[in-house]
């Protein structure tokens, strides 16, 4: 199977055609759902005891299994968070696959993980974290915001014996990112989550932790904040929820998976006051600068500490602390040990077009947002729910039912036309269906946003 294939060496061709023509294309087709037995029935068994063939199987892809996917990067995909990577990322991407990195440890990756950690030091410049700090690469924001709780929690079993064996509690708001609770489940610590999706205020918060009870306090080890929340890009009170964790002496988290890549933008940095005294931050660079799935990133005020927490132990691995092979292991920071240099691509990127670029696509997505809320405004049959925030613009279009919505959003879909989701904004005690609008593509128009809400009509 490993040997060279003439048939697969001709077909490489092919593969670095098709990889060519989705780079250097310009317009593309949204792409549009099928169920599985559609997809059955025009594609047939593809995995049997002899192989259906490179070409056989390529062709299938190209015809068929290609057209029922989404593009991340397609201008008018604003749904949920999208991606927009460069075209120089994309195509070393390519280059990481064939290179064939493992990039848990220096000895077997020291120059991928060279070019992540030149990437990384730009994305920690952005935090005005002390120095010291620094990061790694995970595939997501998730697995970023599990390290980060991860080496909270070690860290503050590490200051008595009593919190060995209690149970660890940690508070977020509702309108934190739906990993933050999932990621309590899966390291088995109790969350509570403060009642706003709008901005968590440091008066709020305080609030909170002055009624829990005496257990419940000392059971308390994080908060987590959030710049720029998933759902409407709201960004906590950063600096007066740094007061409150430095005052409490609790660990403090900033999940900047979706909004962290504002930080490169200069109008908007001083909305992130306070992110420079956190003790870990998650940044997704795969969002919003401009890389491919999956790159997340987790950044640590004391690497020593994530250090304590995820180091792994093994006779096979003890060649990698050995002294003629040190050097920075990625392994040694965060949840994941088998790795690829996921970073790479993003060097690649800034390297290409330099960081004034990345600072002008960010903006780019800013102003996005300001052009469709004054479309919206000024349209008589849609309004803001309110204001854009970051990159996000949440808006309803009058007299629709939540039902509406969806069907609109199938519509779009099935056309190849668009795709803009539904979501749930909470007014009061109740929660309101309503439309929203995420950009992080530079490439997406004005003309874009008018087609998309002139179809509400």
């Amino acid at each position: 199977m490993h040997k060279i294939d003439i048939d697969l060496v001709e077909m490489t061709m092919d593969v670095m055609k098709y990889a060519i023509g989705r780079i250097s294309a310009t317009k593309r087709e949204i792409g549009k759902p099928k169920k599985e037995s559609e997809l059955k029935a025009l594609v047939g068994e593809t995995i049997t005891e002899k192989g259906i063939g490179g070409e056989n199987a390529f062709n299938l892809w190209k015809k068929h299994l290609i057209n029922a996917n989404v593009p991340a990067d397609h201008p008018r995909n604003l749904a949920f968070v999208p991606a927009a990577p460069t075209r120089a990322a994309v195509m070393f991407d390519l280059v990481t696959s064939a290179s064939s990195i493992h990039g848990a440890y220096w000895m077997e990756g020291a120059g991928g993980i060279f070019c992540e950690n030149e990437a990384m030091k730009w994305i920690v410049s952005l935090t005005g974290l002390p120095k010291g700090a620094f990061g790694v690469f995970t595939s997501g924001g998730t697995a970023a915001n599990l390290s980060a709780i991860v080496t909270a929690r070690e860290y503050w079993r590490s200051l008595n014996d009593k919190n060995k064996s209690e149970k660890g509690l940690i508070i977020t708001s509702i309108g934190a990112h739906s990993s933050i609770k999932a990621m309590a489940k899966v390291v088995d610590v109790d969350i509570l989550l403060v009642d706003t999706e709008d901005r968590l205020e440091a008066k709020n918060l305080q609030e909170v932790i002055n009624n829990l009870t005496t257990h419940q306090r000392q059971r308390l080890f994080t908060i987590v904040a959030t710049a720029g929340t998933t759902n409407a890009g709201i960004i906590d009170d950063l600096a007066g929820i740094a007061t409150i964790c430095e005052k409490e002496q609790l660990w403090y988290h900033v999940d900047a998976a979706y909004g962290g890549g504002a930080l490169a933008a200069d109008s908007v940095r001083h909305l992130f006051i306070g992110i420079e005294k956190a003790d870990s931050i998650t940044i997704d660079p795969h969002k919003w600068m401009f890389s491919p799935y999956d790159c997340g990133a987790v950044i640590y005020k004391d690497m020593a500490l994530a250090k304590q927490a995820h180091s792994q132990q093994g006779s096979y691995l003890d060649i990698f602390k050995d002294e003629g092979a040190q050097g920075f292991n990625p392994a040694d920071y965060q949840i994941q040990l088998t790795r690829r240099v996921r970073g790479l691509p993003l060097w690649f990127s800034l390297a290409t077009h330099g960081t004034n670029r990345y600072k002008e696509a960010v903006e780019r997505g800013l102003e996005l947002a300001q052009i469709a809320g004054k479309m919206i405004e000024d349209s008589p049959f849609v309004e803001l729910v309110r204001a854009p925030s970051l990159s996000c613009v949440l808006f309803r279009r009058k007299g629709w039912q939540p039902e509406d919505y969806t069907n609109w959003t199938y519509q779009n879909h099935k056309k190849g036309f668009a795709l803009v989701t539904p979501t749930k904004w909470k007014t009061g005690n109740t929660f309101e269906t309503v439309s929203r609008f995420c950009f992080i593509n530079p490439d997406t128009t004005e003309n874009d946003i008018e087609m998309i809400l002139d179809s509400m009509k």
